[in-house]
């Protein structure tokens, strides 16, 4: 349900109309945006976007709160589950809504099929672990399978065709296109009752379009820029944000495990959850959960078989 812009002072029907053209439907996403974004978006001075900013934050009471009312608002958050208990339990019940959760590890570590795994399991019913949502699945690397989405889906009993209507996939060719795919989720999101959104890889294509050290900075500056825009989309609309990202091999590190992921501490800060995937005998695979706000770390055993992730 949009909001009605034309309520807030200085956005006329034309300055609505222009608004509403770039996405900016809600008071909530004109609130949490920057003056020059709505300035650019409306063609506006810079000092009325500031007020029409102020006046959507004033509407929506976006002072200080108590911590119970916190505790009231975190009330709406929901759990998609894996399809793994052990997984589950890991994660305090599932992949959490309003929040990033990414995952990492070499090729073959099973991130792309828990990727799967979770654009079939966000269908179900919340009785069984879904969110009966659909999902958005960004693809950056050509691995996205709508067989095995049909395999997953019938080991859950659920209408193969129906299921992948409810996936809406977009193929990123490099950076900017990923940055600007993730923008246009948002017109789907709303339209669509969106509960999941996957960017699978989240860092191949910075990692292609800036090579050398000297690309380092611009390339984690834009990074930086789209994990907020998803962590935004992630809070507006109380959607699951699920990213996998590549690792590299640091051949500094003698004793323990060299890998590492790509991204620095600017993915290290914005990701909510972060758990580090790694192959072990056969089917099964180690998940480790290495960062949370409000669970401990641990690990996780789980299999990879035909039907999906499982225990």
């Amino acid at each position: 349900m949009a909001d009605n812009l034309e309520d807030l002072p200085g956005v006329g029907p034309k300055a609505a109309e222009k608004l509403i053209e770039a996405g900016y439907t809600e008071f909530m996403a004109i609130a949490a945006a920057s003056s020059g974004e709505i300035s650019a978006a409306a063609d506006i001075g810079g000092q009325t976007a500031e007020n029409i900013i102020q006046a959507a934050r004033e509407k929506l009471k976006m002072g200080f709160k108590t911590a119970e009312e916190i505790a009231e608002k975190r009330k709406e958050i929901g759990k998609i589950t894996t399809c793994s208990k052990s997984l589950d339990e890991l994660l305090g019940g599932g992949i959490e809504t309003q929040a990033i959760t990414e995952v990492h590890g070499s090729f073959g570590s099973s991130k792309t099929q828990m990727a799967h795994q979770l654009a079939v399991a966000v269908q179900l019913p919340k009785a069984k672990g879904g969110m009966g949502g659909s999902c958005v699945y960004v693809d950056t690397e050509g691995t996205f399978r709508p067989e095995r989405i049909m395999q997953m889906a019938e080991a859950l009993e659920m209408d193969p065709k129906k299921t992948l209507k409810n996936i809406y996939i977009a193929r990123a060719y490099n950076s900017d296109h990923q940055v600007v795919l993730a923008e246009k989720a948002k017109d789907i999101i709303k339209e669509k009752n969106v509960k999941l959104l996957i960017v699978d890889s989240l860092t191949a294509q910075f990692r292609s379009d800036y090579t050398g050290r000297g690309e380092l900075a611009p390339r984690q500056q834009k990074l930086n820029r789209h994990l907020h825009a998803l962590q935004r989309t992630a809070d507006v609309y109380n959607i699951a944000v699920f990213v996998t990202n590549q690792v590299m091999s640091r051949p500094d590190i003698l004793f323990g495990d060299p890998t590492q992921p790509i991204g620095g501490h600017v993915l290290a800060h914005a990701a909510t959850f972060r758990l580090y995937l790694r192959k072990s005998k056969g089917t099964k695979r180690i998940a480790r959960l290495i960062d949370s706000p409000c669970l401990p770390e641990g690990e996780a055993v789980f299999n990879l078989t035909t039907e999906g992730v499982r225990d």
